[in-house]
């Protein structure tokens, strides 16, 4: 069992019969009344996203989840197909399931796949991935010290935020899951 001052990003907890992800949580403690957690999760099967309010100190089964080292191979257009790196054994997603991390991922690129109870759920995004600019507005010579930035297109077809000395074909580094430019690679 675990209590809702145990919650983390990213959790699984067993809600109404299903598998549930915490995609973020918040303890509120107003000043009259007694705390409660609010919390935004998501199911592992539907993949909707619900924000849910719980009372402070409430318990849930916890969900124990299995990450393995997984390539995406391919976007089928309604499913995404991954293959296992050790068993060669290739899994299929649902589009939506992993709707947020696809613009990121290049075909063969490697992923951690997460799988609650025995049954791939969705995929894990490390915290920077490597990808080239596809397309952007040129860099001008002394566009090095100024904070501005432009819009980029990935060879993905993510969008992403670059400051203006990015050229088109530099690699540079993006957090995916907050969708931001990190560094040149």
């Amino acid at each position: 069992m675990v209590g809702t001052n145990q919650f983390r990003n990213g959790m699984h907890i067993q809600l109404e019969g299903s598998v549930w992800r915490i995609l973020e949580f918040q303890h509120v403690k107003p000043g009259k009344g007694g705390a409660f957690v609010r919390t935004k999760v998501k199911s592992i099967n539907s993949g909707s996203v619900v924000d849910k309010t719980f009372r402070a100190g409430e318990k849930f089964p916890r969900v124990y989840t299995e990450v393995k080292n997984m390539q995406y191979l391919y976007d089928s257009g309604d499913e995404v197909v991954f293959m296992d790196t050790e068993t060669y054994d290739q899994f299929s997603l649902t589009r939506d399931s992993v709707s947020d991390a696809l613009p990121y991922l290049e075909p063969s690129s490697s992923v951690q796949m997460l799988w609650v109870d025995g049954k791939p759920a969705g995929v894990q995004m490390p915290g920077s991935v490597e990808v080239a600019v596809a397309e952007t507005e040129p860099g001008v010579r002394g566009d090095t010290v100024s904070n501005v930035t432009k819009p980029a297109t990935l060879q993905t077809g993510a969008v992403v935020q670059v400051p203006l000395f990015v050229n088109v074909g530099d690699r540079i580094k993006v957090d995916p899951r907050e969708g931001r430019y990190i560094s040149r690679a």
